[in-house]
């Protein structure tokens, strides 16, 4: 079947090509007349097959057999009305028809599935889940499915197809990453520091790498400029816009990512955490003993003892949407302000590690507001506001801000909120004078339904539910401060200085 005029007018032109076989409870051939299949067979291809289809478009069966307990179909399609939704409307078309003669639909076997697309040249790819061969030419991906009625009528062709319009989205955004666009600028301000301040941590005992990759042990020292970092969040922003703290848990099951969208591609940067498959001493006799005897700790052995359940905390508030889900709220309680400082987030950040403020493991308080689409915009420009003063009148440094469209968002059809400045986030980057490199080291993000909608929570009211969230990395507020200002505290602004108090001095060396 070639496609129509109408076909030819969409973004993407696909053709599809199903052989299947139904396999009924007895024998068609010597039940049911061929000339009583042949109607049967029109009247599909003029009207079952071409429901929901603009004119001249869908599905069609162009060779169809029947031989004993068997019906052979071949369907070919254009996207509107896809082979294999086609092959599921048959089956219980048939259904009907041959219950007519006291036979029923046992179940079907795919024997071939191809579906070509039209295809950008330079965009190759080599393996695809469901996929037994994939060829590029002419302008076209032809792939041949490995495909059973199970992953029919679970949707797989659908998904591959939504899978590959996110690697073209994708590619469209692959380099510029993200929109950048400067909204605000600082005043210039003095720096009177020209190192890396990682490096003077070290120097004067204040951090110590840790055994793990990306993690530092903070020494009294930083530990006090951490908390004091704190204390001026909570004093200056939480507790002024009312905000209640939570606990948010730090290990996070896959069936929360699934629902916030980060299992869509979280898999090179996550920390991953397992459990053993037993805690039978027995099962793990073999491994206490080899480490015994060899002072080695076997990991091939563990490796198959253990079996992944999920990750550590990566992104902090997916996790306290399972406090939410499924939750019908009343109007009256919005918004909803709440923040949690209980413990570390992680990532793997694959070659890019440098200083505290580029690790695996990090500090971070997250905030996160709940309300319909106006208060969650406004409450984002207040917090804003509100960052501004902390940086000029406690940090004293020097800032820009800037409206950013992630490139996930785009793949997610959300560009043209983001454009409206409705959804998206705005970054706050300063200036590391030892290099000349702008940090990224704030965020206040606008995530519009994203979560209600991945968690099901609603409003009583029927109105849309939207949220936000801002991370304050304290280890990137530390390290555009101490960059800019030093670790001398007779240098800092007098409100930071008497926020800090003396620091500690506890360790020595010989």
């Amino acid at each position: 079947m070639r496609l129509s005029n109408y076909e030819k007018g969409q973004t993407m032109n696909m053709e599809f090509q199903l052989k299947a076989e139904l396999k009924c409870s007895g024998s068609v051939s010597e039940t049911v007349s061929s000339s009583e299949i042949t109607d049967f067979v029109k009247h599909c291809n003029a009207e079952v097959l071409k429901k929901g289809a603009p004119p001249g478009c869908g599905a069609e069966i162009e060779r169809w057999n029947v031989a004993g307990e068997k019906i052979g179909l071949k369907i070919v399609s254009d996207r509107f009305v896809r082979a294999h939704d086609a092959l599921l409307r048959l089956k219980n078309e048939f259904g009907k028809f041959l219950g007519k003669h006291r036979i029923g639909i046992r179940g079907m076997e795919i024997e071939e599935y191809a579906i070509a697309m039209e295809w950008e040249e330079g965009l190759m790819l080599k393996k695809l889940p469901f996929v037994k061969e994939i060829k590029q030419e002419g302008g076209w991906l032809k792939l041949s499915l490995d495909v059973d009625e199970f992953s029919l009528e679970k949707r797989i062709p659908d998904r591959i197809i939504r899978l590959l319009e996110d690697k073209r989205e994708a590619e469209k955004w692959k380099g510029k990453k993200e929109h950048w666009e400067l909204l605000f600028e600082s005043n210039k301000k003095p720096f009177y520091f020209d190192k890396d301040p990682t490096e003077e941590m070290i120097k004067r005992g204040w951090i110590r790498h840790a055994a793990g990759r990306g993690q530092w042990i903070h020494g009294p020292q930083s530990t006090r400029i951490f908390r004091t970092l704190e204390r001026i969040l909570l004093d200056n922003l939480l507790e002024p816009f009312g905000y209640e703290e939570m606990i948010f848990p730090k290990f996070v099951p896959w069936d929360v990512w699934k629902k916030s969208g980060h299992a869509k591609g979280i898999y090179p940067e996550a920390y991953y955490v397992c459990t053993p498959k037993t805690r039978d001493p027995e099962y793990w006799e073999e491994v206490s003993d080899y480490y015994k005897v060899t002072n080695e700790v076997p990991l091939d052995m563990i490796m198959k003892r253990i079996e992944n359940v999920g990750g550590m905390c990566y992104a902090q508030c997916p996790p306290f949407w399972i406090f939410m889900q499924g939750k019908i709220i009343p109007d009256e309680i919005l918004p909803i302000k709440v923040f949690d400082r209980s413990g570390t987030s992680h990532r793997y950040e694959s070659g890019g590690l440098h200083g505290i403020e580029r690790l695996d493991e990090f500090h971070r308080v997250e905030i996160v507001w709940i309300g319909n689409k106006e208060q969650v915009i406004e409450h984002a420009k207040q917090l804003q506001a509100k960052y501004r003063s902390i940086f000029d009148e406690f940090l004293d440094i020097e800032w820009r801000e800037a409206w950013v469209t992630p490139w996930f968002m785009a793949q997610e059809g959300k560009a043209g909120l983001a454009e409206l400045k409705e959804v998206g986030t705005i970054d706050y980057e300063a200036v590391l004078p030892y290099s000349g490199k702008w940090l990224e080291f704030q965020n206040v993000s606008v995530n519009g339904d994203k979560y209600p909608k991945g968690f099901s929570v609603k409003l009583q009211s029927g109105e849309e539910l939207w949220s936000g969230c801002s991370g304050v990395g304290l280890e990137r507020w530390a390290a555009v401060f101490l960059a800019q200002k030093g670790l001398d505290p007779d240098k800092w602004h007098a409100r930071f200085r008497s926020a800090v108090g003396e620091l500690p001095e506890v360790f020595r060396f010989l």
